[in-house]
């Protein structure tokens, strides 16, 4: 059996991870102000930290709705005997409701709820690319893939909380006290919804570093397969903090690096960086 492996924009691989992996990708559609750009393709992180930066507010996201879903399954069943699509967490969008609608009118697309965002997704999409190569038939993949779900530990650490306070996030009064003692707080994905974790105080490249290690001691037993640097934008410093935490913390196979895309740029703004892997259900 072909089976096309497929996800919505937010999984925020890297090009050359799309390309080498055969992955279908969805964009959703970002408005900044009357204009219009598909995720992924049309706009970068700078693009927005300028229109926000300009504008005072925030781009507004618009999910894929069942129409554009339902062309897309049939363009793909036409090459494939099978398409396995991820969404963005259901409790963040309406791409998995529409994706499920329009997944109905086939009979074979499978439509999963990551639960997560950007490189969250990434991670359970490159899993069933693995279980896809091994020649695993499509019920097993959507199985295994399944029980990863759960444990998928994706965070970030953030500068400021302008975006979030601009997207509802947090109060005018927790924005005054963070910019002025300088907190950093950690963001983590937890049932399917964002929420602050932790705080940290000081200069990016430290906090980059003790979020990372905390992190990696907080859920020790883990997945070494591969884990996702992932940030909207990142000095070198700060990058070099993520490298050496990673490396004296950490013992995985493959560490990627990416760009986050237009969801965790919106929702956290500039000098957002997480780590991202799926761990074995143990945490301290």
């Amino acid at each position: 059996m072909k089976i096309c492996i497929s996800s919505d924009s937010v999984c925020d691989l890297s090009k050359e991870q799309i390309k080498e992996n055969n992955i279908n990708i969805v964009p959703l559609t970002i408005l900044l102000g009357e204009t219009t750009y598909l995720d992924g393709l049309e706009l970068k992180p700078q693009e927005i930290f300028d229109y926000v930066e300009k504008n005072k507010q925030l781009p507004k996201t618009s999910a894929v709705n069942e129409f554009q879903y339902t062309e897309c399954f049939e363009k793909l069943l036409k090459e494939y005997d099978a398409v396995i699509h991820f969404n963005i967490s259901s409790e963040m969008s309406s791409c998995h409701q529409n994706a499920v609608a329009s997944a109905s009118k086939f009979k074979n697309v499978v439509v999963i709820d990551s639960r997560n965002l950007s490189t969250g997704v990434g991670l359970l999409v490159m899993y069933a690319c693995k279980l896809r190569d091994e020649g695993l038939g499509l019920d097993e993949i959507v199985e295994k893939v399944k029980e990863k779900i759960p444990y998928v530990q994706a965070s970030f650490v953030v500068e400021r909380l302008d975006y979030l306070y601009k997207g509802g996030r947090c109060s005018a009064l927790q924005l005054f006290g963070a910019n002025l003692l300088r907190l950093r707080p950690s963001i983590l994905v937890s049932n399917g919804k964002m929420g602050t974790h932790k705080k940290y105080r000081g200069k990016m490249k430290d906090v980059v570093y003790d979020y990372i290690k905390d992190t990696l001691k907080e859920y020790p037993d883990y997945d070494d397969t591969m884990c996702f640097i992932t940030y909207s934008s990142a000095s070198e410093e700060m990058l070099e903090s993520a490298k050496n935490a990673v490396a004296e913390y950490g013992h995985f196979k493959n560490v990627y690096y990416t760009t986050a895309g237009c969801t965790v740029t919106s929702h956290c703004g500039e000098h957002t960086l997480g780590i991202l892997f799926i761990t074995n259900g143990q945490k301290v």
